[in-house]
Order: structure tokens, then C-alpha cells, then sequence
């Protein structure tokens, strides 16, 4: 009975974000009508695809980097897994999120688990503490477009979340974490000790970076993640004669709003074209134009992630076996 709850809850949490995400591309295209479908075809046809190309190379630079970024937080820690391992774990990452949100960063801490031998809650922990980083970027680029562009963003927001729906919305949230540690620190049960247990060996991960030799090659790593994040977005903008003059700041608009996309579907599957195309409204780029975009640069995001994350995921148990079979041979 377990077993056949468990199987349907992970189906649902495939099923729902899927479910929302084709929901959206519905409600994307529905709103058009035959002329404008027929103009936003005659952008995809007209779009320059060998900056999707670029994109995609570039796309695959930056997870290149934040595998290799990964071994700076293990190895304060004496972990030294595999590069291989490390790099190919972040590619396969990113392709099970396409399924199932936020799901790639546990996988990347079993793989690493089974192939190279660090436990679970410490190589957690150390994602944990990129994601963190990566927020703080984020709330950067975001401090930035607020600087420059914040009557536009705020109208945006505006339009599709009220204020006081956001303060709902994070006082919900708040006393569901505060809830959460009580019952953590305060519970006596089996379940809550081994929830302790983990997040001491997390807290370990996390508090990797005060302890890292080489913190100037990790913030290069992470400088580097970033820029190719942000030139992968960019360069897609090139492809199409309406986008290719909008200003940095505007693109720069485009990639903030565009990055809150990603959380509501699986890989922001519906929601990242729509949400693009909403912002470029702002900037007087139409929305056929702005809607055929968008799905531009989700599916060179979407085939960099299917290309390479399918072949890591081919690679990762062959390249391994290999290593064991030389080294049972010696």
C-alpha cells in the first residue's frame, strides 16, 4: 500500500508541473489569432539558428564550469571525486529537473555518493551552498534592472501579483519554516533525529566555502558560470531583425523576469516563452514577436540540456565501469 502511494505521489509531481507547463502553452498560442499565428511562424522562419547554436555552446560551457567549480567545496571538505564524474553528475542534474523540479540537485549528490564515495548530506550541502551563491547573483542582476528599469518591473509585477498576495504569499511561507524547525529541534521521534543528523552533515557542506583553498579559482568559476548564462539569453536576441537593437539593461530585464519562469514548470516548459514575451511588451517588441523568441532561446536552453545531459547520462556508468575493470586488473 506504501509502495502504490509512494508511485502515485511521484507521479503527480511529474504529471503536475507537466500538466501546468502545456497548460501554458495552450493559453500562450490561444490568445493569438490565425494572422498572428501565421506571424509568429514567419519569425521562427525567418530567425537566424546559428545563434541558437552558439547559445547552446555556451549553455554548455557554463555547466562545463560549474562541474569543475563543484571540486573547490568537496576538496575542503577531503573529498576529491573524479572530474568526470563531477561534470557529467551536473549535466544529468539538469536533465532529470526537466521531469521532476529541483530534482537534479539530489541526483548530483547520489551520483557522486555512488561513484566516488562522499557522503550524501556533505556533497548536498555544498550544492546547497552554490544554489545560495547563485541567489545572491540573481538578487544582484535583480538590484540592478530595479535601478534602471524599476517603473517597468514593478507595472509587471504589478499585473500579475498583487502586493498583497506577495505578503500573504512569504508570511505563509515563513511560519511554515518556523513550524518546520521547531518540530525539528524540539521532536523526540526516530524521523526527526535522522533529519537532524542530516542537516548537521548539510550545515558541514554548506560551511565548505569558509574553509576553501583555492576561493579565487571558484569565484572566477562562478564570474565565468554567470557570464555565459547571461550571453547564452543574449545572443538568441541577435537571431531576429525586432530584438537584435534592444539596449543591455533591456535584455538584461528580460533574462531577471525570464529566470522566475523556470520554477513554475519543468525546465519553464509554457511558462519562460510567455513570461519573455510579456516583458519585451514593455519594450515595444509585439508579442508574436516576443512569443516566437522566447521559444527560440527555451529550446536552445532545452537542447543543450536533452544533448548533453542525454550523453552524460549514456557516458557516466560506461566511463566508470572502465576505471573498475583497470583497476581490478592491476
Amino acid at each position: 500500500m506504501a509502495t502504490d502511494k509512494n508511485y502515485f505521489k511521484k507521479i503527480l509531481q511529474i504529471a503536475l508541473p507537466l500538466l501546468l507547463g502545456l497548460f501554458l502553452c495552450w493559453y500562450a498560442f490561444a490568445q493569438f489569432s490565425a494572422e498572428e499565428l501565421t506571424l509568429i511562424k514567419e519569425q521562427f522562419v525567418k530567425a537566424d539558428y546559428s545563434f541558437l547554436w552558439l547559445s547552446v555552446g555556451m549553455g554548455f560551457l557554463s555547466h562545463l564550469s560549474r562541474g569543475l567549480r563543484w571540486q573547490y567545496t568537496l576538496a575542503s571538505m577531503h573529498y576529491f571525486p573524479k572530474r568526470y564524474n563531477l561534470v557529467l553528475a551536473v549535466f544529468i542534474g539538469y536533465l532529470l529537473n526537466l521531469t521532476i523540479p529541483r530534482s537534479g540537485e539530489v541526483s548530483r549528490a547520489l551520483i557522486i555518493n555512488r561513484y566516488d564515495k562522499v557522503p550524501f548530506d556533505k556533497s548536498f550541502g555544498t550544492i546547497l551552498t552554490e544554489r545560495t551563491i547563485d541567489m545572491c547573483i540573481l538578487l544582484l542582476f535583480i538590484a540592478v534592472v530595479f535601478i534602471f528599469q524599476y517603473d517597468l518591473v514593478w507595472h509587471f509585477l504589478e499585473s500579475y501579483f498583487t502586493f498583497s498576495y506577495m505578503i500573504v504569499l512569504f508570511l505563509g511561507l515563513g511560519l511554515v519554516f518556523l513550524a518546520f524547525l521547531y518540530w525539528i529541534y524540539c521532536s523526540t521521534t526516530s524521523l526527526a533525529q535522522k533529519v537532524r543528523q542530516l542537516l548537521s552533515g548539510i550545515k558541514e557542506g554548506i560551511c565548505s566555502i569558509a574553509y576553501m583553498k583555492k576561493k579565487w579559482q571558484f569565484i572566477a568559476h562562478t564570474i565565468f558560470i554567470w557570464l555565459m548564462y547571461f550571453l547564452m539569453f543574449y545572443v538568441v536576441f541577435f537571431s531576429m531583425e525586432a530584438t537584435k537593437n534592444l539596449s543591455l539593461i533591456q535584455v538584461l530585464t528580460a533574462f531577471v523576469i525570464g529566470s522566475f519562469a523556470i520554477v513554475f514548470t519543468n525546465g519553464g516548459l509554457g511558462a519562460y516563452p510567455l513570461f519573455i514575451a510579456k516583458v519585451l511588451l514593455l519594450f515595444g517588441i509585439t508579442e508574436t514577436v516576443g512569443t516566437a523568441l522566447g521559444w527560440v532561446i527555451w529550446i536552445a536552453q532545452f537542447l543543450m540540456i536533452i544533448l548533453f545531459g542525454g550523453l552524460s547520462f549514456l557516458l557516466l556508468p560506461l566511463i566508470n565501469r572502465g576505471q573498475r575493470s583497470v583497476g581490478s586488473s592491476q
